[in-house]
């Protein structure tokens, strides 16, 4: 590309420059490298402009550069963005708690980088990946911000459609073991209960040894089939709500681990089954896990609502770990999976020798959208 075209007004104003220079105080040569300097710097903002969204704002944040891709984005001509804000082109999807972070991240002359989705003039939405720099002066405070952006609107789409196979491929998968569960319980498992009656009537009639050790085994499979079912799916669950499902659950959890839970929660009313089915699971897992690895004699289970939404707490004081970045195991692909297809988010803070913290947290928004 021709820089002269490109930035007619920046070449003016680097020969003007230049023009100014006293040859007598610098060389030719020097006033060639300070040329040569320039054109690089051109050349590297050609670069930015044809790659990336750019805008730049003062510390008030009124925008008083953008470059053409800007423009072409957001649908809004030069003239319309030069002396706004970037509320302007603000979607509203991002919440009060964002925002402020970004402010106070950049305010703080340290760079901010995510994900924003803004809303162009037309009234469509578009998501860029978005680092903000602050320029800083003297006294160490910013008075510019550069925003340089990448567009990542399709991305964002293929997220959200595997997001939803996702959502999708678990449904199937709590649906079938729904079934089978229930086949266990009301089928196999009633079956093999009128066959221990029937051993016991027997056993009435007839004093026999071999008996006792049919009907031992008998109850036993029983049993097997019982623990089967609940692993799967526990009826409860779908019947009477979470919290029942989860008082029930921690029984049978204490008998087989011998570790005591402490159970707090205030829900009083039933949720929408896909968030029942994500808080069963995920204090299932990360149960699960404690009495595996933790050695601990005790755990701790949150369930709160309150007016920003609910949030699930699975507290133990145990062995803890260390989480290597981008390591995942099985259980813990699977809490985040659940807690993304309910738009809610799961965070681990864990440490050798001091335990594990796990905790869900689900928007208002959310629980009431799915009411």
């Amino acid at each position: 590309m021709n820089r002269n075209n490109q930035y007619p007004d920046i070449n003016q104003n680097v020969k003007q420059l230049l023009s100014n220079i006293d040859s007598n105080i610098v060389s030719s040569k020097t006033k060639g490298k300070l040329q040569e300097t320039l054109n690089q710097l051109i050349d590297l903002k050609t670069a930015l402009d044809e790659s990336s969204i750019v805008a730049a704002t003062d510390q008030n944040g009124i925008i008083n550069y953008v470059n053409d891709r800007f423009c072409e984005i957001s649908k809004y001509s030069r003239d319309e963005l030069l002396g706004q804000n970037h509320r302007i082109v603000n979607s509203g999807f991002h919440s009060e708690e964002f925002m402020r972070d970004l402010w106070d991240t950049i305010l703080s002359g340290k760079i901010w980088k995510g994900e924003i989705r803004n809303k162009a003039k037309n009234g469509s939405y578009y998501w860029v990946n978005t680092t903000i720099i602050p320029f800083l002066n003297d006294a160490n405070q910013p008075y510019q911000f550069l925003s340089i952006r990448t567009e990542i609107t399709k991305l964002k789409q293929v997220e959200k459609e595997l997001k939803n196979m996702m959502t999708k491929l678990m449904n199937v998968q709590e649906d079938e073991r729904r079934k089978i569960s229930r086949e266990l319980h009301d089928g196999i498992g009633q079956r093999m209960f009128s066959l221990l009656i029937q051993i016991d009537r027997i056993a009435n009639d007839i004093e026999h040894d071999g008996l006792e050790v049919i009907r031992n085994d008998v109850s036993n499979i029983i049993q097997d089939i019982r623990n089967m079912s609940w692993e799967l799916r526990p009826s409860v669950l779908d019947d009477l709500g979470i919290v029942p499902a989860i008082r029930s659950y921690l029984k049978e959890y204490s008998q087989h681990y011998g570790i005591d839970v402490q159970l707090d929660t205030n829900i009083k009313k039933r949720l929408e089954i896909d968030i029942e089915t994500t808080i069963y699971r995920v204090i299932q897992e990360a149960l699960t896990n404690i009495g595996k690895y933790a050695d601990v004699s005790e755990a701790f289970v949150k369930m709160i609502e309150d007016e920003n939404g609910i949030v699930v707490s699975i507290l133990d004081y145990g062995q803890g770990f260390v989480r290597q970045r981008d390591m995942k195991g099985v259980g813990l692909f699977s809490m985040e999976e659940r807690a993304r297809a309910v738009n809610g988010h799961l965070e681990i803070e864990s440490e050798p020798e001091k335990g594990t913290h796990i905790k869900l947290n689900i928007n208002k928004s959310e629980v009431d959208s799915h009411m």
